[in-house]
């Protein structure tokens, strides 16, 4: 059943400003399975479904905003990161993407490892019971404390990210009396091919130690002088939301150029490679992201060739697929609240929620999908910008995208590919509470992030 379109004239699909968007689609309640979880379908009411429950249903339940995440969906993903790399390679969630207590277990479970990059994400970590042998740590500026419970813990590696944390971390591990297993991050002068502030690999940025000027040469040759290092190998990360395999292949050629220095040498052939993640996911119809099996086929076959023109042993490959993994799994369900058409531009569709639940559109220029989930709806096609609900004129929540003509306060509205970052980088701005996290299988769901509470901003503020 669809609502009669809105008092006030919105924006139809007829005659449109200039903007970021391609031509409404053919039918609105048509769910793209590219960006949405895998158990998500709609029901004969035209009512999205996930995990077998309505969003309705979890509307009512839960309460909105609210992250809603496909645990089914999940775990395929990560089986499939797991089964593409096989037992020669090592996968390592990218923890910052989203971490819970709930995520470490299922990851423990479908036997991936973890990559986590504060003192915080190794809490958690550790608290669920994942092996400190499976775990990376990484971070630009890891501080002494998180260094000494790393090492205490025994977390399988640290990624050493500076000159300066090499003799930190070697200085803490000789106290404790240990002998930590290191990597070597470096930058090997590569721009992937994505926004400026999550391009990782080109030199002018803050992670890692150039190969440029033979910095990262000396780096390891410091690292190997060290008895309480063990140098396993070489990290890189290229950057974020990547597509295109060329800037792997680049990186790759570049990293094992520098084994063979090292080999030549110092006589040893470094065991292990981490090539990073930054694969990129669909957040809307024009993205084209690449099967875990294509990836892992591609990167082995580019280290393997480089590796053997080097005449060097293929290292044990190590990826790290965050976003990949839980990006595509969840998505966010708002209420739909004040209605304000602007003739001859668009239609501003405001929500419960905003840039406190996902900064991702403000901080990178991020394009996300946007879909009508309460109800079928036959009525034309209307621009649309949905916005959030803080005193701020950037608070944006997808730029430009096609809504039915008659969406209505009320109504629910659903933003998917949420999963990776957006509960990462909440926050509380205006003292907004942020939304739980839901997870959703086989027809029931669970609280596994509480929504924050009054009391919660309450709790910190001692003054």
């Amino acid at each position: 059943m669809s609502r009669s379109a809105h008092p006030a004239g919105p924006r139809h699909a007829d005659v449109l400003p200039e903007g970021h968007y391609s031509a409404p689609p053919a039918d609105l309640n048509t769910l793209d399975p590219k960006v949405w979880a895998q158990t998500v379908t709609r029901n004969e009411d035209g009512v999205l479904t996930v995990g077998g429950i309505t969003a309705t249903r979890l509307a009512e339940e839960h309460g909105t905003p609210a992250y809603i995440l496909d645990e089914a969906d999940f775990r395929a993903r990560a089986r499939a990161w797991r089964t593409a790399f096989g037992h020669d390679a090592d996968v390592f969630y990218a923890g910052k993407a989203f971490l819970s207590r709930a995520v470490v277990r299922w990851l423990h479970e479908e036997g991936l490892n973890l990559d986590v990059c504060s003192g915080g994400e190794l809490a958690t970590a550790l608290s669920a019971g994942m092996p400190a042998d499976r775990i990376a740590f990484h971070g630009n500026n890891k501080s002494k404390d998180e260094i000494r419970r790393a090492i205490t813990e025994g977390v399988g590696r640290i990624v050493l990210d500076s000159f300066q944390e090499i003799v930190r971390v070697a200085h803490i591990a000789q106290e404790l009396g240990k002998r930590q297993r290191v990597q070597i991050r470096i930058t090997v002068g590569v721009e992937a091919h994505t926004h400026e502030f999550i391009a990782t690999a080109h030199e002018d940025q803050k992670f890692g130690i150039p190969l440029a000027g033979g910095q990262a040469a000396e780096a390891v040759r410091r690292a190997l002088q060290l008895d309480s290092l063990e140098v396993i190998g070489i990290h890189s990360h290229i950057g974020s939301q990547i597509f295109d395999m060329s800037g792997f292949e680049v990186a790759a050629h570049r990293v094992v150029g520098l084994l063979k220095d090292i080999r030549d040498e110092h006589g040893i052939e470094l065991p292990e490679i981490d090539l990073g993640g930054g694969l990129g996911i669909a957040y809307t119809s024009d993205d084209d992201p690449r099967e875990p099996h294509e990836i892992a086929k591609a990167l082995t076959e580019i280290v393997t060739r480089e590796c053997e023109a080097a005449r060097l042993r293929t290292p044990r490959i190590s990826v790290e697929p965050g976003r990949a993994i839980v990006g595509p799994t969840a998505f966010t369900l708002y209420e739909v609240g004040t209605i304000k058409p602007l003739d001859g531009l668009r239609t501003y569709v405001s929500v419960d929620g905003g840039m406190s639940d996902n900064i991702r559109t403000a901080l990178y220029d991020a394009e996300y999908s946007v879909a009508l989930v309460s109800r079928v709806s036959d009525a034309a096609p209307m621009l649309a910008r949905v916005v959030g609900k803080h005193c701020e004129s950037g608070d944006i929540v997808v730029k430009d995208a096609f809504l039915p003509a008659d969406i209505a306060p009320g109504d629910l509205i659903a933003v998917p590919a949420t999963g990776a970052y957006c509960r990462s980088m909440a926050s509380n701005y205006n003292h907004v509470l942020r939304p739980p996290v839901v997870a959703v299988s086989d027809g029931a769901s669970r609280v596994i992030v509480r929504r924050e509470t009054e009391e919660d901003l309450l709790r910190l503020d001692v003054g």
